[in-house]
């Protein structure tokens, strides 16, 4: 597949969708997107996929992994199959932007949207970056047709006057997750609420991920129940083990029965282990391919934008199932041995058949590991052989420091 990095969403529509064997799991219906103040192009947030029985779902952006003229590719076949609903700061292209009336800015003269086009930035977001607007024909004939940039336009964007949570959402938006999460330890305690409420599910997540324990209690318990289990599910699951073990046992079960089964047994799965242990601070996320995978296959998935560059640094080869717990692990590869492989290549005849961990390997042998074969990233067997999951060295870092490193960081 060629993958484009600008479409046109009313292309877009109506395309399959196809998981990473090829399985086709619904077609694209519409694009979610979050507009901003000012100028800045609205943020792409998701796709919604019309799946069996004509349920339409959400789909984050980041799971797509390739795009073209004929269809779209997802890297991972696990969907939440929850029906779609739109919250508060989200927008639909299809159904809300397009024949909404605008203005060219450089003329001043009136126009209508008649589409508009996602493209994705170097850092492998996706924004709305450019609009085909209609001007007024005369005497029954159709008008001019013009593409412009999103800052082009007048007529979208939030006004300044919004809410100012949404404001302040739009100054955090240059911001990485830690600067964003540090950004809103800053705020008053009311006025934290009311940003984290408006902020959109992955990015909460990514912003819980990033602020103190107790901080993250405090703020999932100002979230309705069913929001708080939304952004949990999309959470990486060792994060989402981590906030729910602060919990009481009440709460913790509450919130994994009202995620998505498919999304709350992985955290289900890490909560088993002890936190001090390897099975306690790893991902059960890690990239898994089978025995007959190439190497372009591994170099395109760890292309996807939301693996860390810890957990993209290697591939972890397995019999089916490939998702966590695996069939018999195989061996690992780093992804700078592949680089220097023809593209064709199987991934399983450049395995590295270094001892994994196992689970219950205390935090101590852990940290050994890591130093003695100079890891960034390592595999976790349970006892009939099969991958568990990936601890990587933040993960190691994290469990390392003091407990309140994060709220030392900010101060300094």
């Amino acid at each position: 597949m060629t993958t484009v990095t600008r479409a046109y969403v009313s292309r877009i529509a109506g395309l399959p969708v196809f998981d990473p064997n090829g399985d086709r799991v619904g077609k694209v219906r519409d694009v979610v997107v979050a507009l901003r103040v000012g100028t800045a192009p609205p943020r792409a947030l998701g796709m919604i996929i019309e799946v069996v029985a004509r349920r339409r779902i959400f789909c984050p952006i980041g799971r797509v992994t390739g795009m073209d003229a004929s269809s779209v590719v997802l890297s991972s076949g696990t969907l939440n199959l929850k029906r779609f609903e739109q919250r508060a700061g989200e927008t639909l292209v299809l159904g809300e932007l397009l024949d909404r009336s605008v203005t060219i800015s450089e003329t001043g003269r009136p126009a209508t949207v008649v589409d508009a086009a996602i493209e994705q930035t170097r850092t492998g977001d996706w924004v709305l970056s450019r609009l085909a607007v209609q001007e007024p024909g005369r005497l029954g004939r159709r008008g001019q047709l013009h593409q412009f940039a999103w800052d082009e336009i007048s007529g979208l964007a939030l006004p300044q006057t919004r809410q100012s949570a949404e404001t302040l959402i739009a100054t955090y938006r240059e911001l990485n997750a830690a600067d964003a999460a540090h950004a809103l330890q800053d705020l008053p305690i009311k006025r934290r609420h009311e940003v984290a409420e408006a902020m959109d599910d992955q990015r909460l997540a990514d912003v819980l991920g990033e602020l103190p324990g107790g901080e993250q209690i405090v703020i999932l318990g100002t979230l309705e129940e069913g929001r708080a289990a939304d952004v949990l599910e999309v959470m990486d699951p060792d994060d989402a083990a981590d906030l729910l073990s602060e919990l009481s046992n009440v709460d913790r079960n509450r919130l994994l029965e009202l995620m998505e089964p498919d999304e709350a047994e992985p955290v289900r799965q890490l909560l088993k282990y002890s936190e001090d242990t390897a099975g306690g601070i790893m991902t059960s996320e890690p990239v898994i391919l089978t025995p007959d995978a190439t190497i372009a296959e591994a170099l395109a998935r760890v292309r996807a934008p939301e693996l860390t560059p810890s957990l993209a640094s290697q591939v972890y080869v397995c019999r089916p199932p490939s998702g966590t717990p695996t069939g018999r692990y195989l061996g690992l590869a780093h992804i700078q041995r592949l680089l220097r492989e023809p593209p064709s290549t199987l991934v399983s005849g450049v395995l590295d058949d270094l001892e994994p961990l196992h689970p219950e390997a205390p935090l101590g042998e852990v940290t050994r590991y890591f130093a003695t074969y100079n890891l960034v990233a390592a595999p976790v067997v349970d006892p009939q052989g099969r991958l568990v999951g990936a601890v990587s060295v933040d993960d190691v870092l994290d469990h390392l420091l003091p407990d309140d490193w994060r709220e030392r960081a900010r101060r300094g």
